[in-house]
């Protein structure tokens, strides 16, 4: 009798003598979890950005503890399948995580994750994780050319009921859009951070997505706990991401670079939380950005400097934050934790603001947890109530930004030019479409 049989037998057992709650994600009618638990057939498995990922990205999935050996076997993708004759095999580095929140069953679990070195610019590939009798199927993905150009994904908070609702948005980004380069997340992928459950539901939601088109995140206050801050051990577990920021803050302060894109992570958590991280991201990102060749530069980080209402407005990344952005003329901030959209440029000199120049911000929600929007001077578009994804292409001196709601309605459009001098000129190209707000 096999160990797995064992196990959820008992699990079958517990479910059956147990109030039916210790199972259930949300109140709404109640299944018990028996997908989500760990098995020797890998799951969760995913592509992460590299800090050159033109050259190198990551990869991580999950089997149960009985699979202490893992690897990944990948090729240069071929139209047959005659690419399984070329394959590569890389064993994995492999950790053991236990965990358990709230009335969730303690979960043992191995993560298992490998570096794929070597790769090609504008070369497609294809991967498979596990061993012996337990192998995932093949995923395929593309390198982007070398050729200055690059299209991303970036999402708002998931965060709640992220299986039946978070689901539909990325989905219709997939369907709705030209194939993208990477995804990136704005922190509160979920709800409790050490919800092995909800884990499993944010890779639920993605799927083959996760494994077929690398991500990039930054992590959120729901990716923390409190007293004092501390990111949940599923973080450095279950993703591969670089590991180039300050010391203690890998994998969540870090930077990745296309040739003429580089984009950053910020820990706005400990931003908040710690003094001395704080300090420690500042003196990194004045370093990183004082030595950027690169054309353009967005950064990405939780707490949003504007908000989507004025009582939002974070004082520590207004202060300690925002003047790096406008020093370095940072093109973009991409942002989460506010449950809404805004979208708008403000410059602080000498206390006073202008709305016509700086850094663009964005605000913006992926998940039906939704907050009231109060207009402010800094919104060129802002929505209430509305689930949104965003499409952002960088292309010699233009960058492009396009917002989409979860009908694939464009919402909000914008460009980027900039002259020879570094300056950025906006063109505004906002649809004719009544804004989504709240009724007063």
């Amino acid at each position: 009798m096999s160990r797995l049989f064992v196990v959820r037998s008992l699990v079958l057992v517990i479910y059956f003598i147990c109030p039916m709650h210790v199972f259930s994600q949300s109140s709404s009618p109640i299944e018990p979890n028996f997908h989500l638990l760990p098995s020797p057939k890998p799951d969760r498995i995913i592509l992460n950005l590299s800090e050159n990922p033109l050259e190198e990205l990551g990869v991580n999935w999950r089997t149960d503890t009985t699979i202490t050996v893992s690897h990944v076997e990948f090729a240069m993708a071929t139209a047959g399948p005659e690419f399984r004759d070329h394959v590569q095999s890389r064993q994995a580095a492999t950790e053991t995580l236990i965990s358990q929140q709230n009335e969730e069953p303690t979960i043992h679990a191995n993560y298992h994750q490998v570096k794929l070195d070597g790769l090609k610019a504008g070369r497609g590939y294809v991967y498979r994780v596990g061993g012996g009798d337990f192998w995932s199927e093949w995923f395929q993905f593309t390198i982007p050319e070398d050729d200055h150009e690059v299209n991303f994904l970036y999402f708002g908070d998931a965060q709640n009921e992220v299986v039946s609702m978070f689901s539909r948005v990325m989905r219709e980004a997939i369907i709705n859009l030209p194939k993208m380069d990477f995804t990136v997340y704005a922190g509160d992928l979920i709800n409790h951070e050490s919800s092995d459950f909800e884990w499993g539901g944010w890779f639920e939601a993605g799927q083959w997505i996760h494994a077929s088109i690398p991500s990039m995140m930054t992590p959120g206050n729901h990716e923390f706990s409190k007293n004092p801050a501390t990111l949940t051990p599923h973080w450095n577990a279950q993703f591969n991401l670089p590991t180039n920021g300050p010391k203690g803050l890998e994998e969540t302060t870090y930077e990745v670079n296309y040739p003429e894109l580089k984009i950053i992570s910020l820990d706005g958590e400990q931003i908040d939380e710690s003094v001395s991280y704080r300090e420690a991201q500042m003196v990194w990102l004045r370093d990183i950005l004082s030595k950027n060749p690169r054309k353009w530069t967005v950064i990405t980080f939780h707490y949003p400097v504007y908000a989507t209402a004025p009582d939002r407005y974070h004082d520590k990344m207004i202060d300690y934050i925002r003047p790096i952005l406008q020093e370095f003329k940072v093109d973009l901030a991409i942002q989460g934790h506010d449950h809404a959209y805004a979208r708008g440029r403000a410059f602080e000199e000498n206390g006073k603001m202008d709305y016509k120049k700086g850094t663009v911000y964005v605000v913006s929600v992926a998940g039906p947890k939704m907050y009231e929007v109060k207009a402010d001077d800094w919104m060129d578009r802002k929505a209430y109530g509305t689930q949104t994804y965003q499409w952002i292409q960088v292309k010699e001196n233009v960058l492009r930004f396009k917002t989409y709601t979860a009908t694939g309605e464009l919402y909000d459009s914008f460009e980027l030019h900039k002259d020879l001098d570094g300056e950025n000129t906006l063109v505004n190209m906002t649809p004719l479409t009544p804004e989504r707000l709240q009724s007063k």
